[in-house]
């Protein structure tokens, strides 16, 4: 039996703790890093969605339609239908931050555009990395109530299930950095932003990538206790 296997407690769950206050930390480093340079106007005075269309006309874009959208922080480009969805704090906004948010945005679109392999490797995994996430925690559950045979099988199933939706994270980060190094460079070149906003635009980009590092290490740390439960099962 793995390590742990049944029972309330086990020292594995310090390996979610540890995740969850890593994303916890990271959340709210972004929230309080673009609250703070959302009050800073820039020298431009232009808006999110202003500056969305100027980066995606410089780059010769004229087919993707800049949407706005409710909430905070949800701001996201779809390659399906080719939209870039600015959100409140974004659309309307002529913050440093607020165009910083926009142009990592177009970073993605300017990625689509020159089919960036990383972008269109994690396009081609979302459906086996959804229906990973969907179908782990369940199969690891059943494996856990079957015999030794039939729950090994479901319980290496559930963790392999997992494991997709670990890599699609892990390819996620090259995306979001990238997004975040075109999106700086255009505002630089361009003039959008001075030297003085374009580092107070890079401590909110920054602050961003650290979301989905923190998620891709909260994830590699639950895959880790998944092997630490249950790698040793075939000993029993």
């Amino acid at each position: 039996m793995g390590f742990g296997y049944y029972g309330w407690w086990d020292p594995t769950y310090y390996l979610v703790i540890i995740g969850v206050l890593i994303s916890l930390f990271a959340s709210a480093r972004v929230k309080a890093t673009f609250s703070k340079y959302a009050h800073c106007r820039s020298m431009a005075g232009i808006t999110g969605a202003q500056a969305a269309e100027r980066i995606l006309h410089m780059a010769g874009i004229y087919d993707v339609t800049i949407r706005h959208i409710p909430g905070n922080l949800s701001d996201h480009y779809d390659p399906g239908n080719k939209t870039l969805n600015l959100s409140d704090s974004v659309y309307r906004s002529d913050s440093v931050a607020a165009v910083g948010v926009a142009a990592h945005e177009c970073g993605h679109a300017i990625q689509h555009q020159k089919h960036y392999a990383p972008l269109s490797i994690r396009g081609a995994i979302v459906p086996v990395a959804n229906l990973g996430s969907t179908l782990a925690w369940p199969l690891i559950l059943m494996g856990m109530f079957f015999s030794q045979g039939t729950g090994t099988m479901l319980i290496q199933a559930g963790i392999l299930c997992f494991s997709f939706a670990v890599i699609f994270q892990l390819v996620t980060l090259p995306v979001e950095f990238n997004a975040s190094r075109r999106a700086l460079s255009i505002l630089g070149s361009t003039g959008m932003l001075n030297s003085d906003e374009l580092g107070k635009t890079r401590k909110v980009l920054g602050a961003a990538a650290l979301t989905y590092v923190a998620g891709a290490a909260a994830s590699i740390l639950q895959l880790l206790r998944l092997f630490l439960l249950f790698g040793g099962r075939n000993d029993d």
